[in-house]
C-alpha cells in the first residue's frame, strides 16, 4: 500500500479486493485523517494524500486514545452526532476524525456464511449483502431441500447481477429517470437499468458488508443481526442511514426484520428481500408448475421500463389475477417475459397481514408470506439465463421466483402512492414472515 494515497479495500480469501462504501459513482477513496492501530502503540507522523488534495499528517494516537476508541467501539458499532461529539471532546480529537476511525474499524471485519438451525428449519446467511444463501426445509416424505436460489461461494455473490437472496436498498426496486425530488431539492441517484435507478444503484446495499451484531446459531430461536451505516450522498440519496436487518427461526418459521433510522437528513427508504424460491429444490427446474395465490385485487401497472405509470388496475380477468390460487404458468404466456409486478396488497398500508401462499404439488411444500407494507413485487425469475449456482446447478428462466414485500416502486415520483420519507430521527421498520408446511 502505498504512503502517498490510501484506499479502504477489504482481502478476503477466495477472492479480490473489493471497496466497501460508495461515493457520487459508489467508488469512494476514504481521506484518511487519521489510520487505527492495529495495536495500542503510538503512531508516527506519515505523509498521505487526502483524495486527490494535498498531502495530509496522520494522526498519532495515544495508548490511551486507541484503548478508549477500542472499547467505545465494542460497546457501539455507530455513534450518534451526540456521542460522537462527546467522545471527541474526550479524545481531544475532531468529531469528523472519530467518524472516520468507526468506519474503518467497522471495514475491518469478515465475510463469511453464518448458519441457524433450530432443528425444523436450517438457514445460511452472508454479511456479504444481508443475503440469504440458502433454506432447508422437509418435504412431505420428510427429505430436506434446499429451496432457495444461490451461488455457491462468496466470491460469487460479490459479482452477483440478479440479485440472489440479497437485501436491496436503499431503495428497492426502481426509481424513474434516477431521480426525485424532496423538500425542494432534486436529488439524482445512480442510474444502473438504462436511465433508470434499480435496487438502490451500481453499489447498493446489496453489495456492500454488513457488520454482524448478534448471532445465536442454534437452540430453538437463533437468529442473526446485522447492521450497515449508509453515508449522506452514497449513489445519490440524502443523509447518513443506520440500517439493521434481524433473520431468525421459530419452529417452521422464517422472520425476517428490517428496521432504518434517518440520522440527518430526510431520505426515502425502501428494503425488500430478494429470495428466489423454488419449493421443489433450487435445483430442481422451474416453479411454473407452482400454484400461487396472491391477496392483491390491484396492481400498480407500468411503461416499457418497468416504471409504474401512476395508475392503479385491478387484476380481475387479467393475466394477473391470483386472488384464487392458480398455477403459475397458466397465463404467463400472455405476458411478454413473465411476471415482473407490484400487487398493492388488500388491507391496511401498514397492517400486518397475508400477502401470498406458494404450493409445489411435487413435494408438498407450502410457503404462507405475511407481512406490513402495502405492495409485492412479484417476480418470475425472467432474466436468469445460466447461472452457475449451488451444487453445479444452472438457473435458467423461471427457475425461482421472487416475492418482494415492500413499498410501491418509484413512490418517490407519484404523491398518490404511499410515501416512503423518512425524517431524520424517525425509524423505517419492515416485517416478512415466512411459514413452511407440507400438504399431503
Amino acid at each position: 500500500m502505498s504512503n502517498s494515497s490510501l484506499e479502504l479495500t477489504i482481502s478476503v480469501p477466495g477472492f479480490s479486493s473489493f471497496d466497501h462504501g460508495g461515493g457520487a459513482c459508489g467508488m469512494r477513496n476514504i481521506d484518511m485523517n487519521m489510520v487505527p492501530s492495529n495495536s495500542l502503540e503510538d503512531q508516527d507522523d506519515e505523509e498521505i494524500s487526502g483524495g486527490g488534495g494535498p498531502p495530509r499528517k496522520k494522526l498519532r494516537l495515544t495508548k490511551e486514545q486507541s484503548r478508549l476508541l477500542e472499547e467505545s467501539f465494542r460497546e457501539n458499532h455507530t455513534l450518534n452526532p451526540k456521542q460522537k461529539e462527546t467522545l471527541a471532546y474526550q479524545l481531544k480529537l475532531l468529531p469528523r476524525q472519530v467518524e472516520v476511525w468507526f468506519q474503518n474499524r467497522r471495514a475491518r471485519k469478515p465475510v463469511g456464511f453464518y448458519k441457524l438451525s433450530n432443528g425444523e428449519i436450517t438457514i445460511t446467511v452472508t454479511n456479504w449483502g444481508a443475503t440469504v444463501h440458502s433454506v432447508i426445509v422437509p418435504d412431505k416424505q420428510a427429505k430436506l431441500d434446499d429451496i432457495v436460489l444461490g451461488f455457491e461461494t462468496i466470491g460469487e455473490y460479490t459479482n452477483d447481477k440478479v440479485y440472489f437472496g440479497a437485501t436491496p436498498g436503499r431503495v428497492a426496486n426502481r426509481i424513474g429517470g434516477a431521480q426525485f425530488k424532496l423538500n425542494g431539492k432534486t436529488y439524482k441517484t445512480f442510474p444502473n437499468e438504462g436511465k433508470n435507478t434499480l435496487h438502490g444503484g451500481h453499489r447498493g446495499f446489496s453489495d456492500v458488508i454488513w457488520t454482524v451484531l448478534e448471532h445465536v446459531k442454534d437452540g430453538p430461536s437463533p437468529y442473526i443481526t446485522l447492521y450497515y451505516r449508509s453515508f449522506d450522498g452514497e449513489q445519490g440519496f440524502p443523509g447518513d442511514l443506520d440500517v439493521f436487518v434481524t433473520y431468525a427461526l421459530a419452529g417452521n418459521s422464517l422472520s425476517i426484520s428490517m428496521k432504518a433510522k434517518a440520522l440527518s437528513k430526510a431520505t426515502p427508504v425502501n428494503l425488500a428481500h430478494h429470495g428466489y424460491w423454488n419449493l421443489g429444490g433450487h435445483n430442481s427446474g422451474n416453479i411454473l408448475n407452482n400454484t400461487i395465490k396472491i391477496y392483491g385485487s390491484k396492481i400498480t401497472p407500468v411503461d416499457d421500463e418497468l416504471i409504474p405509470t401512476g395508475k392503479f388496475l385491478s387484476v380481475k380477468g387479467t393475466p394477473f389475477d391470483f386472488l384464487e390460487a392458480k398455477v403459475i404458468g397458466s397465463r404467463i404466456g400472455e405476458l411478454p417475459a413473465g411476471y415482473d409486478i407490484n400487487y398493492v396488497i388488500d388491507g391496511a398500508e401498514e397492517q400486518f397481514k397475508k400477502v401470498a401462499e406458494v404450493y409445489d404439488g411435487k413435494s408438498g411444500r407450502l410457503m404462507e408470506l405475511w407481512a406490513d407494507k402495502p405492495g409485492v413485487q412479484f417476480y418470475t425469475g425472467n432474466m436468469l439465463g445460466g447461472e452457475k449456482g449451488k451444487e453445479g446447478a444452472v438457473y435458467g428462466a423461471h427457475a425461482g421466483l421472487c416475492l418482494e414485500t415492500q413499498g410501491f416502486p418509484d413512490s418517490v415520483n407519484h404523491d398518490n402512492f404511499p410515501s416512503q420519507i423518512v425524517n431524520p430521527g424517525d425509524e423505517y421498520k419492515h416485517f416478512m414472515l415466512y411459514k413452511f408446511s407440507t400438504v399431503f
